[in-house]
């Protein structure tokens, strides 16, 4: 296909953004920082609440994060998201058997009231995480169900003790959500924090209009010596996914931090030219689709695996790409990240391999030896436009190709969701999102215990390979185990299908700068790095 010479640069401008993403983010980092201004993003939802102990919405996360600190967080400019550096955490060291870890903290660090911040505080807001009391809801409470105690020998030392070692604990540390709270506050009222905002991050709090603004100002007593480099933000709450193009279009405002669609991306540049710029990374989320092994034909792991090798994922990949947030055919990991599957292992998974009429085949003679000929059933989605509606599209095509019938039943995110906690469905489309790439955190959904185990699968030999993953003490055992629970997974048993790993596309005005995209929207926004070069 030839293009006329303005859709030719339009596509040219597409193409040269996303081939020098790496070489942008780096070179801002080695830029020095211009110092004033307010940042203004978008934010399409609104918080529930103001505490990130109980919430696990970036609605909340992204206009609330700078006001606080974290005891340890992902390195700023870590694009894989697997980094970890101290933040209220200016050192630490680990027993000899991996069970007692002690922290030293940074000494004058400051609440926004003045106070100062000491290991009281911090032991504090991890008892409120992991020891909550009854009236208070902790949504990561069973990330730490190996904590022992947690002790404040001196005012800037803290201990947690473990019951057994496991490997994902300082990235588990790490989490954005684990804002630091002041313990005096906590004890005379846990719950405040839903209501209230006072921490020691970069931003001081100035205001919060419901279905308008979240406005935040510099903390001139920051402890972290000339940061921020902004003088303050404004997040301005957008539903409409074209009025949040649109307030970018305009430079109203000048980035949105959860991600956009290949279309709308491509609106910006083509509107923008060089005042934009395309930052794009996997996606620590993925979509696939779950059978529920108590109804019949899909106890049949026969059944199970022909749905998986009628799947051609790598054609599908290059058509959804240019419409929907996929793109990466992956395994148990985000590609690109430390603990992803190599390529040349991936392809041996069924249905990742690249004789898809060869597949095909197969997967008819599974239906037909298992009595599944004809098969018809009902698949459930969740009415979200985006990557459900196009993914679900393509699965139906794709499992039709092998004679398989599919109706779909499209409910609205309440609904989808109360009806794969009680196994109200035959096959559904399911979805996971984490914030750190951790194996311990993104594999959790699939143990027989889960509350996620949607499918009602009774594999222990599963449960096994995720303790020994996770309580391996070398990288090279542990990747041992994370493939042979990946072949489980996907090729054995086949107790999940997955589809796709999605897409994280930010278009943002180019003079945002320090700001580096990471495979989580949850991830790095606390905005102390970030500045505006005009």
């Amino acid at each position: 296909m030839r293009l006329g010479t303005g859709r030719w640069l339009w596509a040219l401008t597409c193409f040269v953004a996303a081939v020098t993403l790496g070489a942008g983010a780096s070179t801002w980092a080695q830029e020095k920082p211009r110092l004033g201004g307010e940042l203004v993003f978008v934010v399409p939802a609104e918080p529930p609440s103001f505490d990130a102990h109980r919430e696990e919405t970036f609605g909340m996360l992204h206009p609330a994060a700078p006001h606080y600190n974290t005891l340890l967080r992902v390195d700023p400019f870590d694009r894989t998201g697997t980094k970890f550096i101290g933040d209220l955490a200016e050192s630490w060291t680990v027993s000899s058997d991996r069970r007692t870890y002690t922290f030293k903290l940074r000494r004058g660090v400051k609440f926004h009231d003045g106070s100062l911040l000491t290991s009281a505080d911090v032991k504090a807001s991890y008892d409120h995480i992991i020891f909550p009391p009854p009236t208070v809801v902790s949504s990561r409470q069973a990330a730490y169900h190996l904590v022992e105690a947690v002790e404040a020998p001196s005012p800037d030392t803290v201990v947690f003790r473990l019951k057994w070692h496991e490997a994902s604990f300082i990235a588990n540390l790490s989490s954005p959500w684990n804002w630091i709270y002041k313990a005096e506050i906590l004890a005379k009222d846990p719950r405040w924090y839903e209501k209230n905002v006072m921490g020691t991050g970069p931003f001081k709090f100035v205001e919060y209009q419901r279905g308008s603004h979240w406005v935040g100002k510099k903390n001139p007593d920051y402890w972290d010596t000339g940061k921020p480099y902004l003088d303050g933000y404004r997040a301005i709450f957008i539903r409409d996914s074209a009025a949040q193009v649109a307030a970018i279009r305009g430079e109203r405002a000048m980035i949105q931090f959860r991600g956009f669609t290949p279309s709308e991306r491509d609106q910006l540049v083509g509107a923008l030219g060089n005042k934009v710029t395309v930052q794009e990374s996997p996606w620590n989320c993925s979509i696939g689709v779950t059978p529920n092994q108590q109804k019949r034909p899909f106890d049949d792991k026969r059944v199970r695996r022909a749905l998986t090798l009628a799947l051609d994922r790598w054609n599908g990949s290059k058509a959804l790409s240019r419409i929907a947030l996929v793109k990466d055919v992956a395994g148990i990991q985000v590609p690109g990240t430390p603990w992803a599957t190599p390529p040349e292992e991936l392809t041996k998974l069924a249905g990742y391999g690249s004789d898809i009429a060869a597949a095909r085949a197969e997967a008819r003679r599974l239906l037909k030896e298992a009595g599944a000929e004809g098969l018809s059933f009902t698949l459930l989605n969740g009415a979200v436009p985006m990557p459900y509606e196009p993914v679900g599209v393509w699965l139906i095509d794709q499992w039709r190709q092998i004679g398989v019938s599919v109706k779909q039943t499209v409910l609205e995110s309440a609904g989808w969701l109360q009806a794969q906690k009680n196994s109200d469905f035959e096959v559904s489309v399911t979805a996971t999102c984490n914030s750190i790439v951790e194996p311990d955190m993104d594999l959790h959904w699939f143990l027989t215990t889960s509350p996620w185990n949607i499918g009602r699968h009774k594999d222990t030999v599963l449960d096994e390979l995720y303790l020994k993953q996770s309580r391996a003490t070398e990288p090279e055992e542990r990747k041992k185990y994370l493939r042979a629970f990946e072949k489980r997974l996907y090729d054995e048993e086949v107790d999940y299908i997955l589809a796709f790993q999605w897409h994280r596309i930010i278009p943002h005005l180019a003079k945002v700068r320090g700001w580096t995209i990471t495979p989580s929207h949850y991830l790095n926004q606390q905005l102390d790095t970030v500045w505006l070069s005009e």
